[in-house]
C-alpha cells in the first residue's frame, strides 16, 4: 500500500448483526467480517433489543480484532475509525459507539459517524467500481423505504419516503401472519418462487403527486385477505400469497421510483438496504431498467444485509470531504436522511 492509500475500520451494530471492515480507498474490501444474531432471534420471533445490545458486547472487540488481523495491519495503520451513530435500536448502536470512541481515544484516530442508511447507498460503491454520482438510489430496509437523489458522495437528497410502514416491515408483518416466521424476508422470498403472482390482489395506498410511499393500506389489505379465508375455512396457498404479496410491493416501489428517474432525468439507478436482496424487486427492477435503457446497479446479497464494509466506504467520503466527529457523538435510533 502508498501512503496515499487511505484506510479506514468499519463498525456496524445497528441492529442484530455486529461488524468490522477494513477498507481501502473507499472501494477495496480488506477485511468483512460479521458475527449474525440471526439464528438466536428466530426462537423469539424477532429481534430482542435488551439480549441483541448484550450479544454486541460480548462479540464487538474480537469482530474489530479480526477484521484488522484479516486485513493485515494495525489500529496504528488505520486512518479514522467509522461507525455507525444511527438510525437503529439505542442499546445496540451504543455498543458500537462506544468501541470506535475507545479505539480513538487510544490511538488517537479521528472518529467519523456514519448515517445507517447513506452506509447502504455506499455498498454499491464496493460492487461497482465504475459508480460514481450522480444517480438516483431506492433504499429499502425493514425500517426505512426511500427514493435518495445522490448528487455527490456526501451529497444526498430525499425525494420520498415512506408515510407509514417500511416495505421490509410489511412484508415481516406478513410472513410471521401465515407462519414463515423470522426472519421474514429472507422465508418469504423463499417461499414465493414459481408461484403465482396474479392469484392474490391487494389493495395500495396512492400518495397523490408526491413520490411517497405507502404500504399500511397494503399491509391490511393482505391481512384481511387472510383472515377472510380463515374465516370461510378456505387454506392460503403460501406459494402463491407469498409470490403476489411479494409482487405487489415490488410494484409500488417500482412506480415511484421510475416516476423518480422521469422527473429528474437521471437515467442511473441503484438499490439499497436489506429488501433490495428480494428476488422479485430484483426482477421487478431489471425488467423495466432494460426496457427504459436505465444503467441498474444492486449489491451482491452479502452487502444487501447490515455489514461494516459498506459503513468503512462511506465513511471514507465522509474522512475524504472534511467530517470529524468528537468523542462525546451521541447514538440517534430515529436518525433521517433529508
Amino acid at each position: 500500500m502508498s501512503r496515499e492509500d487511505v484506510l479506514i475500520l468499519g463498525i456496524e451494530s445497528s441492529c442484530d448483526e455486529t461488524a468490522a471492515s477494513v477498507v481501502k480507498n473507499g472501494r477495496i474490501i480488506l477485511s468483512n467480517c460479521v458475527a449474525s444474531q440471526a439464528d438466536f432471534h428466530e426462537q423469539f420471533g424477532g429481534v430482542v433489543p435488551e439480549l441483541a445490545s448484550r450479544m454486541h458486547i460480548d462479540a464487538v472487540y474480537p469482530t474489530v480484532e479480526k477484521a484488522l488481523s484479516d486485513a493485515g495491519v494495525t489500529l496504528n495503520d488505520i486512518d479514522a475509525v467509522a461507525v455507525t451513530y444511527g438510525p437503529g435500536l439505542v442499546g445496540a448502536l451504543l455498543v458500537g459507539l462506544s468501541c470506535a470512541k475507545g479505539l480513538c481515544e487510544v490511538s488517537g484516530k479521528p472518529l467519523v459517524g456514519v448515517n445507517h442508511l447513506k452506509g447502504h447507498i455506499a455498498a454499491n460503491y464496493l460492487c461497482f467500481e465504475e459508480l460514481e454520482p450522480p444517480f438516483l438510489c431506492l433504499c429499502v430496509s425493514g425500517g426505512n423505504s426511500m427514493i435518495v437523489r445522490v448528487d455527490d458522495y456526501t451529497d444526498m437528497t430525499v425525494l420520498g419516503r415512506t408515510r407509514d410502514d417500511a416495505a421490509g416491515e410489511a412484508i415481516d408483518k406478513i410472513a410471521r401472519v401465515i407462519g414463515l416466521g423470522y426472519p421474514g424476508g429472507p422465508k418469504m422470498d423463499k417461499a414465493g418462487q414459481g408461484g403465482d403472482t396474479t392469484r392474490y390482489v391487494f389493495s395500495k395506498t396512492h400518495m397523490g403527486d408526491t413520490l411517497d410511499f405507502s404500504f399500511s393500506g397494503l399491509k391490511t389489505s393482505a391481512l384481511n385477505l387472510i383472515n377472510g379465508l380463515r374465516q370461510k375455512g378456505e387454506e392460503i396457498d403460501i406459494k402463491d400469497f407469498a409470490a403476489s404479496y411479494q409482487t405487489a410491493i415490488a410494484d409500488s416501489l417500482l412506480k415511484n421510483t421510475m416516476t423518480a428517474v422521469e422527473q429528474t432525468g437521471i437515467k442511473k439507478l441503484c438499490l439499497a438496504g436489506g429488501v433490495s436482496a428480494n428476488s422479485f424487486l430484483r426482477s421487478a427492477f431489471d425488467k423495466k431498467a432494460k426496457k427504459k435503457g436505465i444503467q441498474l446497479y444492486y449489491p451482491e446479497l452479502k452487502f444487501c444485509t447490515d455489514n461494516a464494509a459498506m459503513i468503512a466506504s462511506c465513511g471514507y467520503f465522509e474522512y475524504m470531504n472534511g467530517r470529524r466527529d468528537t468523542l462525546d457523538l451521541n447514538a440517534y435510533p430515529s436518525l433521517q436522511m433529508q
